[in-house]
This record gives structure tokens, C-alpha cells and sequence, in this order.
């Protein structure tokens, strides 16, 4: 995908250990700079922080980051996001991702299959609640996942004065990357990825899924996550890298992200790491991915470099970034974050 003139948007995750916590550190980060502000679905829902942060803040954008599809249905995220989009004024983009198969059948009892052709109608089901509510038109959405047909008036809540929210999906593969580019209006980037794999593998499959349906990619946002691992001296950047390596190695040890590994020429690792993960060694998955890999996948340097390296490597390329999330140490992600603001202009 050719640079745009969009420009480059920075965010800060959103995520406090007590709910009770998110208004006031969203006004925070929005005071700092930030301009935008994400959740995942993680030991929390993703919604209620965003919904507390859209009461105190005026500027940012609110973003799920992800919030998992499958462990939901297209009616109730449609009544949510809609909600939120109303509540924060239309600053909300919902973000879905699928997850993985164990953690939809064992985790939230939910049924799995052909997650892109699923996630496909579930994007199409969401929108199709979204145009009956605007329109009054009758619901009658018919798939092979998802059905819905009824719509009682004293359930449509109307058109939202702020237009529906855009939607943005994740993925790795290629089929879900196509499926992005077909039905939603934007990729979320998994923060697996090197820049020659966005170059050789995300970019082109996103126009493919675009060029299905008519749309113009560039037209598409891109919101990108990043592993940033950096440190003030030798020690600190030694321990980041070590916490990079034990995340890389977390996600190689996946099935579904071989094509990262594909690209960068290291496939077989893949094997490798799930068969320590199954021998409950997880202490050891760091010590296989090498400097090749790190330095591929991660940015390791001082907070000062580490800012610099990301906009190198994204600017022009992505519309939204996201590079602290994997920093531990507070003070450390605040340098990161401020060295991004000073370069950024904010």
C-alpha cells in the first residue's frame, strides 16, 4: 500500500487494574497528547472503560482493540457500539478480532468454524442491524452463522446522530486480512509482523479483499500495534529485549501466525515452540527466538531511538499506531511515549 497523506495517529491502551480508574486516566493521555485511546478483551471487558473514558473526554478516539466477535453476536455488539458511538459523540471505532479456536470453545463456550467466513457475516450481520436501524427498513439478514429477521419498534433505537461507527477487524492470514479489506472499513495489524511482512503479505491481501467489493484500500484505516522494547541503559534495554523475546516466542508458538515465520525464513520454529509449550516449559520459549527475529519483529533501543525507529518504519505506511503496550516499566513507556509526541508534533 503506497503512503497516504493521512497522518499518523498515535494511541495509548487504556487499561486499569480497577474499572473505577479509566475516566481519570483517560483524561490523562488525552491531556498528553494521545490521539486515540484502545481496550482489548482481556481480564476485562473492553467496552465499559471506553464507555467511562467518552463521559470525560472531548478529543480522542475511542477504540476496541480488540473486542472478540465470537464470544458474541452481531445484535448485542451492534446495541453496544451504537451506544458508544452515541455516548462518545462519534469517536468510537469498533475493532473485532476472532481469536483462536481453544479459547472460543474453552474459554467462552462459543462455537467455532471458518473464522473469516464467520467473521465476514458477522461484520455484514452488524452492519445490516445497523442500516435497519437508520432506515426502518425491515431486518432480514440471512446467513449460514448469523440470521436475524426481527426488529420490533420498541427495540430500534433510530438512526445514530453521529453516523454508525467504522469498523476495523484483525487479522494475520491472509484470508482474514482479504476478508478486512472486503466487508469492514479497516485492518487492525497484529503486533506479530516485520515491516517485509506488511510490505509482501498484509498490504497487498487488504487491496485484494478491497478490489472485491469496489473499494479504493487506500481508503481503508490501518491501525497498527507494535512491540517496542527499550530501556535508559544496557540493563534495562537487556531486560526489555528478554520480555520481547518471551512475547515473540508466545505468539510463534501459534499455528495461525506461521506466515510471519514463513517470511522470515524461519517456518519450522513455529513446531518447535508448541511442543515446549505443551511440556509446560514457557520459561524457555525466549531463549529460541534469536536476534534475526527480535530485531524483525520488535524495536529495541533507548526511548529516544525506539521513537525514531517507529516512525521509520510507519509513518506514511499506517494511519494509527500503537507502540507502548508491551512496555512494562511505566516510567520507561512514558519516555517512549513522550520522545513520539515531541516527533509527532503533539
Amino acid at each position: 500500500m503506497s503512503a497516504h497523506a493521512r497522518p499518523l495517529q498515535l494511541d495509548a491502551a487504556l487499561a486499569v487494574a480497577d474499572l473505577a480508574q479509566a475516566r481519570a486516566l483517560a483524561q490523562q493521555l488525552e491531556a498528553e497528547g494521545f490521539d486515540g485511546l484502545y481496550t482489548f478483551d482481556g481480564r476485562s471487558d473492553p467496552f465499559l472503560p471506553l464507555a467511562l473514558a467518552a463521559q470525560d473526554t472531548r478529543r480522542v478516539t475511542l477504540i476496541t482493540a480488540i473486542a472478540v466477535a465470537f464470544a458474541r453476536n452481531p445484535m448485542l455488539v451492534a446495541q453496544t457500539a451504537n451506544d458508544l458511538q452515541r455516548l462518545s459523540q462519534g469517536r468510537f471505532i469498533l475493532g473485532l478480532g476472532s481469536q483462536i479456536k481453544a479459547h472460543i470453545e474453552k474459554r467462552y463456550s462459543m462455537p467455532w468454524s471458518a473464522p473469516a467466513a464467520r467473521m465476514r457475516e458477522f461484520v455484514l450481520a452488524v452492519k445490516a442491524i445497523w442500516h435497519s436501524w437508520a432506515t426502518g427498513e425491515t431486518l432480514a439478514f440471512r446467513g449460514e452463522f448469523y440470521t436475524h429477521t426481527l426488529m420490533n419498534p420498541l427495540f430500534n433505537p433510530g438512526p445514530n446522530p453521529h453516523g454508525n461507527p467504522p469498523i476495523l477487524v484483525a487479522g494475520v492470514g491472509p484470508t482474514m486480512i482479504e476478508t478486512a479489506g472486503e466487508v469492514a472499513d479497516g485492518l487492525l495489524i497484529h503486533p506479530f509482523h516485520s515491516a517485509g511482512f506488511l510490505d509482501a503479505h498484509v498490504f497487498p491481501a487488504l487491496a485484494r479483499g478491497a478490489a472485491r467489493t469496489g473499494r479504493d484500500p487506500a481508503a481503508l484505516q490501518t491501525s497498527c500495534q507494535i512491540i517496542v522494547a527499550a530501556g535508559r541503559n544496557g540493563e534495562e534495554v537487556a531486560k526489555a529485549a528478554a520480555e520481547a523475546r518471551a512475547q515473540i516466542a508466545m505468539y510463534a508458538s501459534t499455528p495461525a501466525y506461521v506466515p510471519v515465520l514463513e517470511q522470515l525464513g524461519q517456518a519450522g520454529l513455529q513446531a518447535e515452540l508448541n511442543t515446549l509449550t505443551k511440556q509446560g516449559r514457557w520459561n524457555d520459549l525466549g531463549t529460541l527466538i534469536d536476534d534475526d527475529l527480535l530485531h524483525a519483529v520488535a524495536i529495541v533501543d533507548s526511548p529516544n531511538a525506539a521513537a525514531a525507529e517507529v516512525l521509520r518504519r510507519y509513518a506514511g505506511k499506517v494511519d494509527r499506531i500503537s507502540p507502548l503496550g508491551y512496555i512494562r516499566d511505566a516510567e520507561i513507556a512514558a519516555a517512549v511515549g513522550k520522545a513520539l509526541r515531541l516527533r509527532m508534533g503533539r
